[in-house]
C-alpha cells in the first residue's frame, strides 16, 4: 500500500467514525462517509467496496488496540504481593475497557445491525471471540498470582464472565453517560468475578 493510499484509507475510517457516531451505522451512506472525508466516492471504492467492510477495517483497528491494552492491564506487577496486585490489575482493566462514548455508541449500532445479518453477526462475533481470547490469555498467564473465588475456576468461564459484566456496564453508560460511576460498577463486578 503506497503511503498516500494509507493516509486516504486513515481519513475514510476516521470519517467513517464520526459518521457512524453521529448518524448511527445503519442511516449512514457512503456519500455521508465520503463528505466528511473530503473525498469522492471513488476514493472510497479504491480502499473498501461496502461500508461493511468499512466498518470491519475500523473495528479490527479498534479491537487489535483493545487487545493490547486489556492485555498490558492484566499484566501483574511481579514485584507487587498478591492482593494489592490483582486490584490495581482490576482497576487498570476497569479503566482500559470503558472506552469513550462515541465508540460504545458506533459498536452498540453495528452490534444491532449484525444480529439480523447472520453472515454479518460471525465476523463480528469472531471479533468479539478475539477479546475473548486476550483476556483468557492473560488470567492463564497471571492466575497463580490471582485469587480466584471457588466457583470461577474455568478461566474460560471467567473471560465470558469479564466480557458480560462490560458489555452490560456499557449499556448503563450509554443510557445514563456516568463514565466514573461506570468505571466503579465494573470494577466491583470485575473483584467480585475474579477475587475470593
Amino acid at each position: 500500500m503506497t503511503k498516500r493510499r494509507a493516509e486516504t484509507r486513515a481519513r475514510l475510517l476516521a470519517a467513517a467514525f464520526r459518521v457512524f457516531a453521529a448518524k448511527g451505522f445503519g442511516p449512514a451512506r457512503i456519500d455521508d462517509v465520503c463528505a466528511e472525508a473530503g473525498y469522492t466516492r471513488g476514493a472510497f471504492y479504491s480502499n473498501f467496496a461496502t461500508l461493511d467492510e468499512l466498518f470491519f477495517a475500523l473495528y479490527d483497528e479498534r479491537a487489535a488496540m483493545i487487545a493490547t491494552q486489556v492485555a498490558d492491564a492484566l499484566r501483574a506487577d511481579e514485584s507487587a504481593p498478591i492482593e494489592p496486585s490483582i486490584h490495581a490489575v482490576i482497576a487498570r482493566t476497569a479503566a482500559t475497557l470503558l472506552l469513550d462514548r462515541d465508540w460504545l455508541l458506533v459498536k452498540t449500532d453495528f452490534l444491532l445491525y449484525a444480529a439480523r445479518r447472520p453472515e454479518v453477526a460471525g465476523r463480528l462475533a469472531g471479533h468479539r471471540d478475539q477479546l475473548r481470547g486476550a483476556i483468557e490469555a492473560r488470567l492463564l498467564g497471571v492466575r497463580g498470582r490471582l485469587a480466584l473465588p471457588a466457583g470461577v475456576a474455568d478461566v474460560p468461564a471467567a473471560a465470558h464472565a469479564v466480557v458480560a459484566a462490560y458489555d452490560g456496564v456499557t449499556i448503563q453508560l450509554l443510557l445514563d453517560g456516568d463514565l466514573p460511576a461506570a468505571r466503579a460498577r465494573l470494577t466491583d463486578l470485575l473483584t467480585a468475578l475474579l477475587v475470593r
